[in-house]
């Protein structure tokens, strides 16, 4: 069997392993996309669906001021949750990298996984509600005379949302830092450098690609949730998620609903594609780099004392 053949063979072979995928991902996620757009362009039905002609009304729609608003308070919602979240999840996945028991804070990370979202969300309005336990916990010690009202607004939306995403962030933060070779650390101290000196200019740009992961696999979805703002948010709670949801359970108006889901399938595209132009443009310049500095770079796999000397 000649080059040529054994390259066309591989080439079927391919083709056959991955035709699963393939198909998977076409009936499951381009063609319910292509649903939603075609939605988005129709005309409410008079009982709900669509029907034609083509219009671009649910897109002149999102332009109304109380969309924008809802759209706006989104955005901060999600900013805020998603930077609480990395600025909780970087120490702990830095912690669980250096610790010895490894796979027992894994199995912690992962345990809330294993119970349904619904009750895990029910479980903190047990704890904030009015007569929860924390409100009764400070009644108890005297902190508190009355109830504090912490839940049913944002900060009760925000809390919850980084308690349920956390999870998300830690992963990829904890097998990004776990390959970091922490003898660089001890080197930029040795060599003057302080601990947040350290921190800042040794591991994070070496741990860039897992901050990068860690904001998608927040930030994504916690735009388009909806679950945590109805039930532990107020009025100043609605996200662009309950908009959908109400569209098309309430109003009945598909169209708008597709395109409100269609703003957020584009903006999670779009974080991917950040993702991995980010992490392409990383790989090209370590490459592009002479092999003294692509040493101080990569420093998880090169002489720690060069890529710490810098640092001072």
């Amino acid at each position: 069997m000649n080059v040529k053949q054994t390259t066309v063979r591989e080439r079927r072979l391919g083709i056959t392993y991955s035709s699963p995928m393939g198909i998977w991902l076409t009936v499951f996620f381009m063609v319910p996309l292509l649903i939603i757009i075609a939605y988005s362009f129709l005309t409410k039905g008079l009982y709900g669906g669509v029907e034609f002609p083509i219009t671009f009304d649910a897109y002149l729609q999102m332009a109304n001021p109380n969309f924008m608003r809802v759209l706006l308070r989104t955005v901060w919602v999600t900013t805020l949750a998603t930077a609480l979240t990395i600025a909780l999840a970087l120490p702990c996945g830095y912690a669980m990298a250096r610790s010895k028991h490894q796979t027992l804070w894994l199995g912690m990370v992962i345990v809330p996984f294993w119970t349904n979202s619904l009750i895990r969300i029910y479980a903190w309005i047990a704890i904030l509600s009015s007569e929860g336990f924390l409100n009764e916990m400070l009644k108890a010690l005297g902190f508190i005379k009355e109830s504090l009202p912490l839940i049913y607004n944002q900060g009760a939306v925000t809390a919850v949302l980084i308690y349920m995403y956390i999870p998300f962030a830690i992963l990829p933060l904890f097998t990004t830092i776990d390959k970091f070779d922490f003898g660089l650390l001890e080197a930029a101290r040795d060599l003057g450098a302080t601990k947040p000196q350290a921190i800042f200019k040794v591991l994070m740009p070496n741990i860039r690609s897992g901050i990068i992961t860690s904001v998608i696999f927040t930030f994504i979805p916690i735009f388009g949730a909806y679950t945590v703002p109805l039930l532990v948010g107020g009025k100043d709670s609605y996200m662009i998620g309950n908009i959908i949801v109400d569209q098309v359970t309430k109003t009945r108006n598909w169209p708008l609903a597709s395109a409100f889901s269609l703003i957020i399938t584009l903006i999670s595209t779009l974080g991917v594609l950040w993702m991995m132009t980010s992490t392409a443009r990383e790989r090209a310049r370590i490459k592009q780099q002479p092999l003294k500095d692509r040493e101080d770079t990569l420093g998880p796999s090169h002489n720690g004392l060069t890529s710490a000397g810098r640092v001072s």
